[in-house]
């Protein structure tokens, strides 16, 4: 059986039309330095004009 965790990330504003993040990179290392293995996202809120705004971070390791 397989157990997942859930890791919200948010985009935050870089200048008036571009949302950015950085930091899936370093969690991500640090969900496999403990076994899991990063499964993909799922988009948590979405702005009106269609850009994400936040997601889940989605991983899993064999329990």
């Amino acid at each position: 059986m397989k157990k997942y965790e859930y890791l919200e990330i948010d985009y935050t504003a870089k200048g008036v039309v571009f949302f950015c993040t950085d930091k899936h990179r370093e969690v991500i290392n640090s969900y496999a330095e403990n076994g899991y293995r990063y499964a993909g996202f799922v988009p948590t809120e979405v702005d009106a004009k269609g850009c994400m705004r936040k997601i889940d971070l989605i991983f899993e390791k064999e329990d």
